[in-house]
């Protein structure tokens, strides 16, 4: 008995050092494991689905809720309710208009240009259920952008909603010797080129059903093919707009983010970012469906009317990038600041101070971080909730997923490699680029149309000959405990107000005004401001003058708002490589300041409509948070 005694006992100390030792080492450990066993679970069963070539698609898990809760409330828009089962019916009919009217056929790709509208989930679902492949445009994109997308995702028929039909002006043109018809959701007089889409379905009061709708051989059929079910064309890493391809699997990963957080049917989402860019349409919309839970949809975010729109509709989840809680916390303090349901924001770009501040102020809101980009083929997520941290990395997720953060020069802009050709590896905590090994685990799909925009994002032979890895473009760094930090964008990308601004673009457009030579488009940190905010050096051509007001003129007409620059610097020479590439890296680090800046310098003034010389005074005052960017 004493034996047993003595060794129960020990089992019992035994028991109490390795939970002592676990929670001190490895405090993370059983909430790693559960999380990420609920992601494999979901994941596994995809694969299967994919093995068995019985795929389903976002679409079929709609149609799955529509006859499992037709009448509740799916979309919520501008105070009107629309149920599961109107959203069907409404996007039924649009499919027949586009079988009997538009000609469309299975594997046709569409060009879809429009707002937040419910009527956007309706083209969507009507085209997929032609068996269409659909590109989300960026409704930003103008002229010479716009057209690209077309070339890029191969799109031959474009829908554009009844607020962006002037975006054609000027380029309906070039679209129509290309045969590609234009559908509006309107009637425009002042553009007979361009059919009433919306004018057609309104003149006729019955429209059957197509058979074929509500099979599902059909969806299957359209699964197997090898055309994608969506394109999203917008302002991507580099150069032009790009179409990334996204396939029916990573349609349904990404909708599983929301119920990955813990998220139920019993939720409101609250998305107010645009249904162009995925982590609004294939996570926000997505996900809603995932769990038929409802949508309050907005048409553009709106920080005044963001917290009364939220107790109006009893919202408990949101979607939010960095800017937008920044946005939420300038807002003036209320005593209602807290007096709301919402329980979680879903998103990426949560700066660290903002982030303290927000839940401060608005209450304790679990914020998960989620981190990957549209055509990448790496996720992290924040599940822990762990303040500044982007995503949670651990000895199970490497197992799965193989990533590496390489040493990376930011003066040569290029990974540092070791004696024999390879990068090297850096230490934890250190910043470093981050890479994602390719493999059928994580495949990369890359760009539609172009093989040579793929291959530019793969970099091969990283650390043994024949291997490839996706090139995120991101510097990051992963502390000890595992928890990734985003840190800086490489290359010729930023970030402003949340989107991505190509230098290379911006600097085309402005090469084509008559005065400037040569110029180079960098980004710099404006305090108080997330991201990066555009700054172009420009050489003025001999025998020419600045022009601020005919240069402002310019940049407003061609350039979406977050990439007009904000300042301008004048150069006698630009600094280049021994490869006559142009030096951004001191152009950055010197900024905007002119009482560091010996050069001529600028600002963007919409109130004078033109480029102003940046005195002091002013600088000060954008520094203080006084003057509009």
């Amino acid at each position: 008995m004493t034996l047993c005694l003595g060794c129960l006992s020990v089992l019992v100390a035994l028991a109490l050092s390795v939970y002592v030792l676990q929670k001190l080492c490895f405090p993370y450990f059983w909430r790693d494991l559960l999380f990420l066993q609920k992601v494999v679970r979901y994941g596994a069963k995809l694969e299967v689905f994919k093995l068995t070539s019985s795929v389903r698609t976002v679409l079929d898990r709609f149609l799955q809720q529509v006859q499992r809760i037709p009448d509740k409330p799916f979309v919520i828009y501008d105070g009107n309710v629309h149920t599961y089962r109107d959203i069907d019916r409404r996007s039924n009919r649009l499919a027949n208009v586009f079988l009997e009217k538009a000609n469309l056929r299975k594997g046709d790709c569409v060009a879809l240009l429009m707002n937040n509208e419910p009527d956007f989930l309706c083209v969507w679902f009507g085209l997929a259920k032609v068996g269409c492949s659909v590109a989300f445009l960026n409704t930003n994109i103008k002229s010479k952008s716009l057209l690209h997308c077309f070339n890029s995702c191969g799109a031959k028929t474009l829908i554009v909603g009844s607020d962006l039909v002037e975006e054609l002006d000027g380029i309906l043109n070039s679209l129509l010797p290309d045969n590609i018809q234009v559908w509006a959701m309107r009637s425009w007089t002042k553009h007979t080129e361009v059919h009433s889409l919306l004018d057609k379905l309104e003149s006729l009061e019955l429209f059957f059903r197509w058979p074929l709708i509500q099979s599902k051989a059909c969806y299957l059929l359209f699964c197997k093919c090898s055309v994608p079910n969506i394109t999203l064309c917008g302002y991507f890493p580099t150069g032009l707009p790009k179409a990334a391809v996204i396939t029916h699997l990573q349609s349904l990963k990404a909708a599983a983010g929301f119920w990955a957080f813990g998220a139920t049917e019993d939720d409101v989402m609250y998305v107010t970012l645009p249904l162009y860019h995925s982590a609004a349409s294939l996570i926000g919309v997505g996900g809603t469906i995932e769990l038929g839970a409802t949508l309050v949809l907005k048409k553009k975010f709106s920080a005044s009317q963001f917290w009364n729109d939220c107790r109006k509709h009893d919202v408990t989840i949101f979607q939010y990038i960095g800017e937008l809680c920044r946005y939420l916390c300038n807002q003036t303090k209320t005593e209602l600041d807290k007096f709301h349901k919402v329980r979680m924001g879903v998103g990426n770009g949560l700066h660290q101070d903002v982030w303290q501040e927000f839940q401060s102020r608005f209450g304790k809101i679990k914020m998960c971080e989620v981190y990957g980009s549209t055509e990448g083929n790496l996720c992290f997520m924040n599940h822990i909730g762990k303040i500044g941290s982007v995503g949670r990395s651990n000895f199970f997720y490497r197992l799965l997923f193989k990533y590496d953060l390489v040493k990376y020069d930011i003066v040569k802009d290029e990974p540092v490699k070791d004696q024999y050709g390879f990068c090297r590896r850096v230490d934890k905590g250190e910043m470093g680029l981050l890479l994602s090994k390719v493999s059928a685990i994580s495949p990369f799909f890359g760009y539609a149309g172009s093989k040579e925009l793929t291959e530019k994002k793969l970099m091969r032979n990283v650390f043994v000959k024949g291997d490839a890895y996706f090139n995120t473009g991101d510097l990051m760094a992963e502390d000890h405990e595992g928890f990734i930090f985003f840190r800086d964008r490489v290359g010729d990308t930023f970030r402003w107000k949340g989107e991505n601004v190509a230098t290379t673009e911006v600097t085309e457009i402005l090469g084509l005004v008559d005065f400037i030579q040569e110029v180079n488009v960098y980004g710099v940190q404006v305090p108080g401001h997330e991201g990066r905010g555009g700054m172009a050096s420009i050489i003025v051509r001999p025998g020419f003058i600045f022009d601020g007001k005919k240069l402002f003129e310019h940049v407003v007409r061609d350039l979406p708002g977050y990439a007009r620059p904000l300042f301008i610097r004048l150069q006698e020479v630009m600094e280049t490589t021994s490869t006559f590439k142009q030096q951004k890296f001191h152009l950055v680090q010197s900024g905007f300041n002119p009482s560091k800046v010996s050069d001529p310098l600028y600002v963007l003034d919409y109130k004078q409509k033109s480029y102003i010389p940046l005195t002091d005074t002013i600088y000060q005052s954008i520094s203080a948070g006084e003057h509009k960017l």
